[in-house]
C-alpha cells in the first residue's frame, strides 16, 4: 500500500486563529465573561467542549451549550475567518507528486473542515477528510485518527505506513495511541517545547520542511 499522511487542519494546513478566537469570545460573552480574542489561542486544537471545561470550569452540559453558541457565529462567519499557511499548497502538491496518499484528521467538525478545504481549493488533494461530529462525539484525536484509518482501510500490520502531521500535543499523543509515527509543525499554535515533550518523531520548523521529513520517514 502507498504511504499515507494524515494532516491536522487548525494550525497545520490553515491559520484559523481569527475565526476560532472570535467565536470563543462570542460564546463566553453569553455567560458574562469578557475576553479579548487574542487571549484565547488555547481554544485552537483541542475539542471545543473540552476547552470550555478545562479553562472555564464548565460542566459537560454547560460546555455542550457553549459549543452550540460558539457555532451560531462560526457556521456562517467564523468558518471562513482563516487562511492557508504560506507555502502549504505547494507542500500538498509535491506530496501528491511523490505518490503519498493524503487525508485530514481534525477535531474540528467534519462538515466545517470540508467547507474550508473546498473554499480554498484544497479538497482535491485529500482522499478522505475526517473530523468530529456536531454532537461533540468523535472529537478526541485518537477517535478521529481511528476513523481515518478505517476509511483508508489500513490493516493493523500496516500502521507503520501512516504518518500524522499536526501542531499540538493532541496530534502527537493521538498518533502514539494509535501506533502511528508523528510529525509536529512549529509554525502553528504549539507552546514552546510542547511537540518535543509530547514525543514527536519529526519536527518541521516551516511548511517546506514537511516534504523533506516525509521523504525521510518513507525511507526509514
Amino acid at each position: 500500500m502507498k504511504k499515507i499522511i494524515l494532516f491536522d487542519l487548525d494550525g497545520t494546513l490553515m491559520n484559523t486563529k481569527e475565526g476560532i478566537t472570535r467565536c470563543a469570545a462570542y460564546a463566553l460573552e453569553h455567560y458574562g465573561i469578557q475576553e479579548e480574542p487574542d487571549r484565547l489561542d488555547f481554544f485552537i486544537g483541542p475539542p471545543l467542549h473540552v476547552s470550555f471545561q478545562e479553562f472555564y470550569g464548565f460542566d459537560s452540559e454547560k460546555a455542550a451549550e457553549a459549543a452550540r453558541i460558539y457555532r451560531e457565529r462560526y457556521k456562517d462567519i467564523g468558518v471562513f475567518e482563516c487562511e492557508p499557511y504560506a507555502g502549504i499548497s505547494d507542500v500538498l502538491k509535491q506530496l501528491k507528486e511523490d505518490r503519498f496518499q493524503l487525508g485530514v484528521a481534525t477535531s474540528k467538525p467534519e462538515v466545517f473542515a470540508v467547507r474550508i478545504l473546498e473554499k480554498f481549493e484544497f479538497i482535491g488533494y485529500f482522499d478522505f477528510v475526517t473530523g468530529s461530529l456536531l454532537d461533540n462525539t468523535r472529537s478526541d484525536k485518537k477517535e478521529v485518527i481511528e476513523e481515518a484509518l478505517r476509511r483508508f482501510e489500513v490493516p493493523e500490520d500496516r500502521l507503520c505506513d501512516v504518518l500524522m502531521v499536526g501542531d499540538r500535543k493532541h496530534d502527537i499523543i493521538g498518533a502514539k495511541q494509535t501506533g502511528l509515527s508523528s510529525m509536529g509543525v512549529k509554525f502553528g499554535f504549539a507552546k514552546e517545547n510542547e511537540l518535543e515533550e509530547s514525543g514527536a518523531d519529526y519536527i518541521a520548523e516551516l511548511p517546506e520542511d514537511i516534504v523533506r521529513l516525509a521523504r525521510e520517514w518513507r525511507e526509514r
